[in-house]
């Protein structure tokens, strides 16, 4: 009788389950094992976050550098050679940026607006605090001249692909001096002669005579210069690059680029590379052992071959998430070019 009890007794005992003090220390170990895995997966992703944006960091650096430095390496070239005397036949070239040569390369410092534009905050509007850089060049290699006829203002060209249209801004050169005039007539893939006649386009020009003189004679013939065979032409590229705050709540790196659309000219502002909050420039002047800052630069220097290499620094930002109270990411980084055309 005894025995059944015992048996009876170890029975229920064995039917009762955890304690509780063994249901807690069991509940324990499973947050610490269950935080333990938490941990590990936010570790985890907030690593691939993390490289992600620094991925994208590095993208639009090497975006933004490849095609800044394309353009900075071939400022202030034209197709014969970079220090020839220069005539600007354009009517009242200074009234804008983009209608003389001005030594091919400017540097805006962080508070120097543009002469045409103020600092503003509008998406695409040049931010204050920020330094930018104009740039002015040919593109390509020009297209040969096979003949000129001054008095009707007139180039026969080499072939009808030139790729120039009414309206553009071009340079043509030989071995005495460039000209800067814009084109009134021109149809390319039909017609090998293009026309840089008076009376029409804006700016327009001020005479067909495309000799040198200072000042520029703005008369109906001016000073009268015949371009030879082999002379060259070609359509100018005018630019700037800045920080300006985008469409997203951000900045980036901005290009206002003169564009013609069907003969009329005007400048399109383009977003090139995103998250870039800033950017300065310093310059490399002939004869200097040290780069400078836009400020240190005169007038005659920029409006000269004086300025050699540029030095670009571009300050980065990314976030881990994104979240706007999330950690961000600033990385500041700098690139060299030489003005290929200034090199001895």
């Amino acid at each position: 009788m005894r025995t059944h009890s015992r048996h009876a007794f170890n029975a229920r005992r064995r039917s009762q389950g955890f304690t509780l003090v063994e249901l807690m220390v069991a509940l324990v170990l499973g947050l610490i094992v269950t935080g333990a895995a938490l941990a590990m997966f936010l570790t985890n992703q907030r690593v691939y976050a993390t490289t992600e944006s620094l991925g994208r960091v590095q993208e639009n650096v090497r975006t933004a550098y490849e095609l800044m430095a394309r353009d900075i390496r071939e400022t202030a070239g034209n197709p014969c050679e970079s220090d020839l005397p220069t005539v600007n036949v354009l009517n009242s070239p200074g009234s804008n940026w983009w209608s003389t040569m001005d030594g091919g390369v400017r540097g805006y410092g962080s508070t120097t607006a543009f002469g045409d534009e103020a600092f503003g905050t509008a998406a695409g509007v040049r931010l204050t605090g920020t330094e930018a850089i104009e740039l002015k060049s040919a593109v390509n290699d020009g297209v040969s001249v096979v003949s000129h006829n001054p008095s009707a203002a007139s180039f026969k060209l080499s072939t009808i692909d030139h790729g120039l249209n009414v309206g553009d801004i071009a340079i043509v050169c030989d071995f005495d001096h460039a000209a800067i005039l814009q084109l009134t007539n021109a149809s390319p893939g039909v017609n090998d002669t293009v026309v840089h006649n008076t009376g029409t386009g804006t700016p327009g020009n001020c005479t067909k005579g495309l000799g040198f003189s200072a000042p520029t004679l703005c008369t109906a013939l001016g000073t009268p210069y015949t371009y030879g065979p082999n002379s060259i032409i070609a359509r100018m590229k005018m630019e700037r690059w800045y920080i300006a705050n985008n469409n997203r709540g951000g900045r980036s790196l901005f290009q206002s680029l003169l564009v013609n659309n069907a003969g009329t000219l005007s400048i399109a502002k383009q977003e090139i590379a995103d998250n870039v909050i800033n950017m300065q420039a310093q310059y490399l002047l002939a004869g200097a052992t040290s780069y400078v800052s836009p400020a240190s630069v005169t007038t005659a220097q920029w409006n000269s071959d004086n300025v050699i290499a540029v030095r670009i620094i571009l300050t980065l930002r990314e976030r881990a998430t994104a979240s706007p109270t999330s950690d961000v990411f600033d990385r500041t980084l700098e690139h060299t070019v030489t003005l290929r055309n200034r090199v001895p």
